[in-house]
C-alpha cells in the first residue's frame, strides 16, 4: 500500500512538472519578411474622400492618405506637427494663425498651399449634413449653419454597439464675433503649426446656408488664419481631425468613382492598388517626413465579421485586427493573452439631466443622485465588463478631476436639498431608448437610487424619435443620451453633450472665488462680476484670460447638468512582432511609427533552439 502511494504522488508530480505553459499570445506566428504591415479594420473603405470619413475603416484609411494642419499624437493625443509646422493664438484663444512648411507637398509634386485648406473647407462646409462630422465646423466664424449635427449613439433593439454617431438637430444661428478680423498678426506666440494659401480672397458668394464671411482665410501661399466664435485652447487638435484634411482640386477625383487609385493625396502613403482583397498604400518618397517612417508598405484587408478576422490572424495572415465587435465568449477567451488589447472608446453613455424643472434646478439633487450610482457594479453586472465606469465625462484620462461615489454624502446633500431621506421627492421620470441592455441599466440604476436615497423611479421606455422629441420639448426628468468624441478637443466635446453655447465656464462670485457654471440654454450670457455664485443664470468669467481659464470637464463635475454611467470600450489584436501601433481612445492609430520585428521569432520556436 505504501508502495502504491509512493508512486501516486510521484506520478501526480511528474503530471504537475509536465503541465504545459500558457501560451502567452493568442497566435505566435513568424512576421513578414518585409517591412510590410497588414491590417484588418473592418470591411472595406466606401470611400477616399476625407470629408466623408466618420469612422473606421474611412477615417484609418483617410490618416494614412492625408495630412492636415496637425497630427494626433497615438500616446498622448496632443497635436504634432502636421503640415502646419507652428501655429500661435491671440485674442483669448479666438484667432488662430498656422504656418505652412515648405516642403508639404501633393502627391503630383505640387506645393500644399494655404489657399487648398480654404477651398477644402468651404467645400467641407457646403456639403451641409453629408459632410461627416460636419458639427466640428460649428465653431469657426461664418459656418454656424441652421442644421447641425450633433454625435450621438444609435442602438438596435439588441445590441450596444455604436452605429452612427451623427443625428440632425436644429440649432440656432450664432452671433459673429466682434472686433476687426483684419487685425495684424500677433509676432509671437505658441510654437504649433500652421497653414498656408495663394492669396488672400476677399467675401465669399453667399450660399443658401453659408454665411457670407468665412472665418478662414489664405494670408499668404503658407499662412492661414481663422477666426472662432468662442475661445478654443484645444483647436489645433481639432484640425487633426481627417474632415480638416486638405484636397487636390475641385473634388471632381472623389466624384469619378468611389475608390479611385488615381487621386492626389498629401499624406505618408499613397495608393499602390485596391481590389476584392483589400487596398495596398506604400510610403510617399514624397512626403516631407518620409526618412522617419520604417514601414515600406500598408495593406488593409477587409473581413466581413470579427469571426474571419480572428482565424486570419491565427493562421499568421493579418498583423492586426482593429474595428472589430467581438461576441462576449470570444472576449472572455482572448483576454488573458498578452496580443489582446482593450481601449476605452471616445464615446460616453450618460443621463441627461432636465435642470430647468424642479427639484432638479438644485445642484445638490443633481450631485446626490449621481454620487449615489455605484458605476462599478454596473458595468460589471448589467454590462458584463465590456465597459469601463465613468468618473469623467471625458474618456481621455486629462482631467485631475474625479467623479464622487458615496453613498453618505449623497444622502447628506439630499437632507441639505429639503428631502430627508427622501422624503416628499417626486417620482423620477428616467426616459430610455427601448433598448434590452439600456433597460436593464435604468433597472440597476433606479435601484441604487431606491437603497441609496429611497427615492422611486418611472422608467419609460420609447422610441428614438419619440425620445429626441421628448428632449426638444423638455418632457422628461432624466434622459438617456450618448455622444461619440471624434477628437480630443474639449471645448467642441463639451459642445456635443450640452449643446453650443452650453459648455461649461467660469463664474466669479462676491467672495472672489471661482466657481464653474453652464450656461442654460436660451439664456443670454452676460459677464458680471458682482453676481453670487449661487445665481440662477449663469455667467461668464469677468476676466477670460488665460490665466482664470477653468477646464470644462471641472464646471461639468461641478455642476452635474448630467450624469456619466459608462464609457464603451473596444478591443484590438496585434502581433508582438509589432511596434509603434498605438491604440487609443480615439481609434485614432499612426501608421507613421509602425515597425515590423522581421527577426523575432515564435515561442516554440525559440524553445526548440
Amino acid at each position: 500500500m505504501l508502495l502504491c502511494l509512493s508512486s501516486l504522488i510521484f506520478l501526480s508530480a511528474c503530471t504537475e512538472l509536465k503541465q504545459p505553459e500558457a501560451e502567452p499570445f493568442y497566435a505566435e506566428t513568424a512576421p513578414p519578411a518585409k517591412q510590410e504591415f497588414r491590417w484588418s479594420n473592418g470591411k472595406a473603405p466606401k470611400t477616399f474622400d476625407p470629408a466623408l470619413a466618420s469612422a473606421p475603416p474611412e477615417t484609418d484609411v483617410a490618416r494614412a492618405l492625408f495630412e492636415g494642419l496637425t497630427n494626433t499624437d497615438a500616446i498622448s493625443l496632443k497635436e504634432t506637427a502636421g503640415v502646419a509646422e507652428k501655429w500661435v493664438s491671440s485674442d483669448n484663444f479666438k484667432t488662430w494663425t498656422f504656418y505652412l512648411r515648405e516642403d508639404a507637398k501633393w502627391s503630383n509634386g505640387k506645393a500644399v498651399t494655404a489657399q487648398d485648406f480654404v477651398r477644402s473647407w468651404r467645400r467641407l462646409a457646403e456639403m451641409g449634413d453629408q459632410a461627416a462630422h460636419h458639427n466640428l465646423l460649428s465653431n469657426i466664424v461664418g459656418l454656424p449653419l441652421q442644421k447641425i449635427e450633433t454625435p450621438d449613439i444609435s442602438v438596435d433593439e439588441n445590441t450596444d454597439i455604436l452605429l452612427n454617431p451623427m443625428t440632425n438637430r436644429t440649432l440656432p444661428v450664432l452671433p459673429q464675433p466682434q472686433g476687426n478680423s483684419n487685425a495684424p498678426l500677433p509676432q509671437n506666440g505658441n510654437n504649433q503649426n500652421s497653414n498656408s494659401n495663394t492669396t488672400a480672397q476677399g467675401p465669399v458668394k453667399a450660399e443658401p446656408f453659408v454665411q457670407e464671411q468665412l472665418g478662414f482665410v489664405a494670408e499668404t501661399e503658407r499662412i492661414l488664419k481663422v477666426l472662432l466664435i468662442r475661445p478654443d485652447k484645444d483647436f489645433p487638435k481639432l484640425v487633426a481631425h481627417p474632415v480638416f484634411s486638405p484636397i487636390y482640386g475641385d473634388a471632381k477625383q472623389f466624384e469619378s468613382a468611389r475608390l479611385d487609385t488615381t487621386i492626389v493625396t498629401n499624406g505618408a502613403f499613397r495608393i499602390a492598388a485596391s481590389g476584392s482583397d483589400g487596398l495596398t498604400l506604400d510610403r510617399s518618397e514624397i512626403y516631407w517626413n518620409h526618412e522617419a517612417i520604417k514601414i515600406e508598405r500598408v495593406r488593409f484587408v477587409p473581413k466581413e465579421s470579427a469571426e474571419a478576422a480572428l482565424e486570419a490572424y491565427r493562421r499568421g495572415e493579418l498583423d492586426a485586427v482593429t474595428n472589430a465587435h467581438f461576441a462576449p465568449l470570444a472576449l472572455k477567451l482572448l483576454s488573458p493573452y498578452q496580443d489582446f488589447r482593450r481601449t476605452p472608446h471616445s464615446g460616453l453613455n450618460f443621463y441627461e439631466i432636465n435642470f430647468t424643472k424642479p427639484p432638479f434646478t438644485d445642484r445638490r439633487v443633481r450631485q446626490a443622485l449621481s454620487s449615489a450610482i455605484e458605476r462599478e457594479r454596473l458595468t460589471e453586472s448589467e454590462m458584463e465588463g465590456t465597459t469601463q465606469p465613468a468618473l469623467t465625462f471625458l474618456p481621455f484620462g486629462q482631467s485631475n478631476q474625479r467623479i464622487l461615489q458615496d453613498k453618505e454624502k449623497a444622502r447628506e446633500l439630499l437632507e441639505e436639498a429639503g428631502f430627508p431621506d427622501g422624503l416628499n421627492f417626486p417620482v423620477i421620470r428616467l426616459l430610455v431608448n427601448r433598448n434590452d441592455i439600456q433597460h436593464r441599466i435604468a433597472r440597476s440604476v433606479a435601484r441604487m437610487w431606491k437603497q441609496n436615497l429611497n427615492l422611486e423611479t418611472e422608467i419609460i421606455v420609447k422610441e428614438a424619435s419619440e425620445l429626441e422629441l421628448a428632449r426638444k420639448t423638455g418632457d422628461f426628468d432624466l434622459i438617456r443620451r450618448g455622444v461619440v468624441f471624434p477628437t480630443a478637443d474639449e471645448p467642441a466635446n463639451f459642445r456635443a453633450i450640452f449643446g453650443p453655447g452650453n459648455e461649461p465656464v467660469l463664474v466669479t462670485g462676491e467672495a472672489g472665488q471661482a466657481e464653474p457654471r453652464i450656461a442654460e440654454p436660451g439664456k443670454t450670457v452676460e459677464s458680471n462680476s458682482n453676481s453670487s455664485v449661487n445665481s440662477v443664470v449663469p455667467i461668464l468669467p469677468a476676466d477670460e484670460s488665460a490665466d482664470s481659464f477653468v477646464t470644462a470637464e471641472e464646471a461639468a463635475i461641478f455642476e452635474f447638468y448630467a450624469i456619466p454611467l459608462y464609457f464603451p470600450v473596444s478591443y484590438s489584436l496585434v502581433k508582438p512582432y509589432v511596434s509603434g501601433f498605438d491604440l487609443n481612445s480615439l481609434d485614432a492609430p499612426s501608421l507613421k511609427d509602425v515597425v515590423i520585428d522581421n527577426e523575432w521569432q515564435p515561442h516554440k520556436v525559440k524553445s526548440e533552439s
